[in-house]
Parts: structure tokens; C-alpha cells; sequence
């Protein structure tokens, strides 16, 4: 059983049922029944097995967002290939290098009456006894890594590993054919523990034309949406809106891809009456941990590990934490559960290299509270340890960015001849011709912080240095 066969089955069940509704810029909407979508992508993946498509070839995706992007998708998946998702904006030298690193076998690209396919050329011969294994894998997908603190790694999954993951993730997140998702996170870089969940339990996926919070709204009064999975960048937007447009249907609010603030949960919660289910999604694990239980009270807290997952904290000396843990007592967040990656390619790493003996380990700081809630401190890349005092950049960048004259800021450590490192801040401020003075940002900072943790230099930057997938560049 794989993600397409349940697909199939729900269109067996309720073959008239909405698979996804897509807005366009004009007010329209199409809707696609989950009997027209498997009849998409089965003629897709009629077509590609035709043209020479074998399983496990690695298949680039270029489309846009949309209806399409899920058509052609699932179309790779059902022909047996394995998905590799490539960003729309990736064009010229850019998309060849891209092309290159994945080792693709092909690339489907959409275009305005359907698709192209076209074989690649690997600049190297595969080796033959690396692809034997890869194949092995049943592979389905495969996502490069943000790159957020190092160079970005290619995670490949096979069919069971998502059906492991989904089934884990779906405990919590309940997704039935009763729900109606509001979508709005980048397909190339959100797809399996999202639209693939959604479309395998029978739901219809709302799929908006534009991210600007009016538009978003007005699609959403016509379409009734019972859930929401945005960033916090997106529901910043919808909480400055001024209409008096509602989503009083939404059940749940999952906020992901990057750290949750307090002021946008709060600023959320305020207009709309809904608290933000903060959820940490991790291309090699999966969602091994949501906020249902505290979103209200502790909404910037990643929450309470899924029942199949144990979370768990790594000393500097490798074993578990021991005793209580705190903002001061941090430990690195160590993952075990179904649904792990299954490799990594280029270089080749099979999982059981890596996830053994302490299972995924993320790279990532965290601490427990009383109520078992996880808390994200920070990167273990971006520590700073100053004359012997450790602390993250993350913690003084939430300080700063409620500076009335700051749009967003990073911090990070800069060596000291005699403290070690001490912290420097860069600042994107909200009026370029108006930047806070360094005496304003260090008031600011000092009304919350220690000093030690105060940013000796402030570097005034038109954008912070960004991820393929948005996220602020660490390290």
C-alpha cells in the first residue's frame, strides 16, 4: 500500500469529492474530485512509463504552485519514480546545478497546455552498486536539506517510510474526509507530511492564489476551511487584517517552517480567536512534535513528542540529560520513530550509518518544562559562549525583534581575544533612513537581558542571508 493507492481508494469511496479547490486571480475556482485527479495522474503516469520512466528514477519536478504541481506529483509517484520537487524560481546555470547535485534520471517540467519530459545526462556514470541500493530502497522521494547551518544534504524516502510518518503524524493531527486544508506553504519544499497526508485521508486541499491576507480570506469565506498550515510570516499577514472576514470553521491552526514569536501567535489569536498549533517538521524525521496541548498558553513551545516518537536530550558527553532541564540547562534534541530517512545521496549514506546509536540528531538545542512540553533554545551552531557563559543567538534576536524600529535581526558570535566570542547582531530595520542607534538597541536588549548576552556590535543590513526555503542562514 502506498500514498497513491489510498488515493485511489478515496476515489473509489466518494469519487465526487473535492480533492483540492484552486482559487485564480480573477474570483474563479476550479475544483478537482478525487475521481478527476487519479484520472490526471494516471494518464500522466501512463505517459512517463511510456517514454522510458523505470522505477526509482530520480524525477525532477519544475511547476508552479498549484493544481498542477499536484497532478504532475503524484503522476511521478504513480509511474514509480522517485519525486524530486525543484523551486519554480530555479532557472539557467541555477537549475543545471541543481539537476546535477540530485544525479536526476529525468525532469518533468509544466507548461501551459501539460508537461514536458525529457531524459538527462549524468555528467558521471553511476556506480553501479550505490544504485542497486538506492533502488533497493523503493524510493519515492527526495528533498535537499534548508542548508540552514551547512551544506545542504539530499534526504531520500521510501514508500513505507511515508506511510510510516503519515500514519504517526495523523494520530494527532486527526485529517479526515471532513476537512477542508488552507494552504499556503511552497510545494517544493511542504509536500509529504502535508498535501500527501491530506490527499491520502480523503480531505480537499484549498489552494489560494495569492498569500495576501484579503485575498487569502475571501477564498477562505467560500470555501469553509477546517484547518490551516501556513509559517508565521503568513499568519503575521492574516493578523493584520481589517476586515471583518472570519475562519470560524477552522479547527486547527499548524504554524511550521520556521520559529513561532509570541507576538504573532498573540497578534493571531487576538483577530481571529484561534491559537497557533506551533509543529516541528523535520525533512529527515517527519512531524515528530505539535503544540495541541499548551498552544494557548505556551504558544511558542514545539510541544509534546507524538505517541510514536521518542524525543530526547543529548549531553556534551553523549549520553541523555540527566535531571531537569531548563532555558539554562539545554541539551541537543535526539529523535527516534517511524518514517526516518532511508538515505542520504551525494554523498550516498545509508540511514542506519547515521541514526545509530542515538537515533536523528538534530542540531538543535532544546529543554523540557514541568508539563513535558519540548522548547527550541537554539542551533547548536549559533552558541555563543562568552568567557565561559553559553547562550543562543536565537533568544537575543526575540528581544530585538520587538524593537518598534526592527523588521528582523540575527545574532551570532564573533571570536574575542580575551572573552572567547561575544555576540554581534545584524538588524533590518523598518525604515532605512531611520535605523535604531546602537545606545536605543542596547536600552532595548537590557530591560530583558543579562548583559552578557547584549550584541557588542550592531551591523544595520538591508536583508538578512536566506536558505533556499526562506530561513534565516545560520553559522
Amino acid at each position: 500500500m502506498t500514498v497513491v493507492d489510498r488515493i485511489r481508494e478515496h476515489a473509489v469511496r466518494a469519487p465526487a469529492h473535492p480533492a483540492w479547490i484552486e482559487n485564480d486571480r480573477d474570483g474563479g475556482s476550479r475544483t478537482v474530485s478525487y475521481a478527476e485527479a487519479v484520472g490526471s495522474f494516471d494518464a500522466i503516469a501512463k505517459r512517463l512509463v511510456a517514454e522510458g520512466l523505470a522505477p526509482g528514477d530520480r524525477c525532477g519536478l519544475l511547476a508552479k504552485q498549484g493544481g498542477g504541481f499536484i497532478e504532475l506529483a503524484l503522476g511521478v509517484l504513480a509511474a514509480g519514480g522517485c519525486l524530486v520537487p525543484i523551486p519554480d524560481d530555479h532557472k539557467g546555470e541555477v537549475l543545471t546545478t541543481f539537476c546535477e547535485r540530485a544525479r536526476l534520471h529525468r525532469l518533468v517540467t509544466e507548461t501551459e497546455d501539460g508537461f514536458e519530459h525529457r531524459t538527462l545526462s549524468q555528467s558521471e556514470p553511476e556506480d553501479a552498486k550505490l544504485d542497486a541500493a538506492y533502488r533497493a530502497l523503493s524510493p519515492a522521494y527526495l528533498r535537499f536539506t534548508s542548508g540552514t547551518t551547512s551544506e545542504r544534504k539530499g534526504v531520500i524516502l521510501g514508500h513505507a517510510s511515508i506511510e510510516a510518518r503519515l500514519a504517526a503524524a495523523n494520530r494527532v493531527l486527526e485529517i479526515s474526509p471532513d476537512d477542508r486544508v488552507l494552504w499556503l506553504l511552497p510545494m517544493a519544499h511542504h509536500f509529504v507530511v502535508s498535501i500527501l497526508l491530506y490527499l491520502s485521508r480523503g480531505a480537499s486541499v484549498l489552494l489560494p492564489a495569492s498569500p495576501l491576507a484579503r485575498e487569502v480570506l475571501e477564498f477562505a469565506s467560500r470555501t469553509d476551511p477546517t484547518l490551516i498550515y501556513a509559517s508565521p510570516h503568513h499568519y503575521k499577514l492574516l493578523a493584520k487584517d481589517s476586515t471583518d472576514l472570519r475562519l470560524d470553521r477552522v479547527r486547527l491552526a499548524v504554524s511550521t517552517a520556521e520559529g513561532l514569536r509570541a507576538s504573532i501567535a498573540d497578534d493571531f489569536s487576538a483577530r481571529f480567536g484561534l491559537p497557533l498549533v506551533q509543529a516541528l517538521g523535520i525533512i529527515e524525521v517527519g512531524l515528530p512534535v505539535v503544540n495541541r496541548d499548551s498552544a494557548a498558553t505556551k504558544p511558542t513551545a514545539l510541544g509534546r513528542p507524538l505517541p510514536d516518537y521518542e524525543v530526547w536530550l543529548r549531553a556534551e558527553d553523549g549520553k541523555p540529560l540527566s535531571g531537569p532541564s531548563s532555558p539554562d540547562r539545554t541539551g541537543e534534541i535526539c529523535i527516534r520513530g517511524p518514517g526516518m530517512l532511508d538515505a542520504y545521496l551525494d554523498p550516498w549514506l545509508p540511514a542506519e550509518t547515521c541514526l545509530e546509536p542515538d537515533g536523528f540528531r538534530t542540531g538543535d538545542q532544546g529543554w523540557f518544562d514541568s508539563d513535558g512540553d519540548l522548547h527550541l533554545a537554539g542551533r547548536r551552531a549559533n552558541r555563543i559562549c562568552m568567557a565561559g557563559m553559553k547562550f543562543f543567538g536565537e533568544e537575543v534576536e526575540a528581544i530585538l525583534d520587538t524593537h518598534p524600529g526592527v523588521s528582523e535581526s540575527r545574532v551570532f558570535a564573533i571570536e574575542h581575544a580575551h572573552l572567547g566570542e561575544i555576540p554581534c547582531a545584524e538588524i533590518v530595520p523598518i525604515d532605512a533612513g531611520a535605523a535604531p542607534a546602537r545606545p536605543e538597541l542596547v536600552r532595548h536588549c537590557r530591560d530583558a537581558l543579562p548583559a552578557y548576552k547584549i550584541p557588542r556590535e550592531f551591523r544595520v543590513v538591508e536583508s538578512l542571508e536566506r536558505t533556499p526555503t526562506g530561513k534565516v542562514r545560520r553559522g
